[in-house]
């Protein structure tokens, strides 16, 4: 917040000296419902994205039994990470719906760090709201606040090769090069990346989860995601020099 004016804060620009990012969440579209323009931008300059996911979203589906929805979810998330230029999509298969902090958690996110060695992990909201800096909005789930708290704490587990000292013995040595967090949908934003040029295929990768969408809402699907998606990044622009944006909380380390 502003003190002076009593407005938010300007958001200030995503840093961009860095190569290669890993995004973690819980679910096949938690990055389609907003990060994936920033993302789309990321690898069209030539950084590598890869994505970690600790469910395959087998519960998101009323009319689908689990053992139908996983496969199909799976699916729809490796066509929807390929229209922004991800290939690496990853799942470590925790049950979606009831996933918990815990040791287990951040022993296997602390693995994929290492594995993919980025200056850069993403994840979702892992606060307890959607809101504004005010408070309200809607509750969050407890997986994403799961996965993100687990992020987070997976940046550090991931260098400390007294922690998790098996992952040493399967070959995957400490990685401490994570320079940044970054929080997708964060209420307490505090930075932003140019949405303008990865929009359009930021709505082609939400609408591959045709199945979620068609189970979630009766409105026109394209019109839905456009709808969304470019609300949110022009609600961000106020904050962001009149550009469209997504927004992160972002973390040093």
């Amino acid at each position: 917040m502003d003190t002076q004016t009593g407005q938010p804060a300007p958001l200030e620009p995503m840093p961009t000296d860095w190569t290669r990012a890993l995004a973690v969440v819980a679910h096949p579209d938690d990055l389609e419902y907003g990060g994936a323009a920033a993302v789309a931008d990321w690898t069209d300059g030539g950084r590598e994205v890869a994505y970690l996911l600790a469910s395959r979203g087998e519960a998101g589906i009323d009319t689908l039994a689990p053992e139908e929805c996983a496969p199909l979810r799976e699916a729809e998330q490796r066509a929807s990470a390929a229209v922004v230029g991800v290939s690496t999509v990853e799942f470590l298969d925790y049950r979606d719906g009831v996933i918990e902090y815990g040791l287990d958690l951040r022993r296997d996110i602390a693995a994929a760090i290492r594995r993919h060695r980025p200056e850069l992990l993403i994840t979702l909201n892992h606060r307890d709201t959607w809101g504004g800096q005010g408070g309200g909005g809607f509750w969050n789930t407890p997986d994403h606040k799961a996965v993100g708290r687990a992020t987070l704490d997976a940046a550090a587990d991931a260098g400390n090769r007294w922690i998790f000292p098996e992952l040493i013995e399967q070959g995957l040595e400490p990685w401490n090069g994570v320079r940044w967090i970054a929080v997708a949908g964060s209420p307490l934003a505090t930075h932003a990346a140019d949405a303008t040029a990865g929009m359009e295929r930021s709505i082609a990768s939400l609408m591959e989860h045709k199945a979620y969408i068609e189970a979630l809402t009766d409105q026109d699907p394209e019109e839905y995601c456009r709808g969304f998606l470019t609300g949110f990044a022009e609600q961000a622009a106020a904050r962001f020099g009149g550009r469209p944006a997504v927004t992160f909380e972002l973390f040093s380390r």
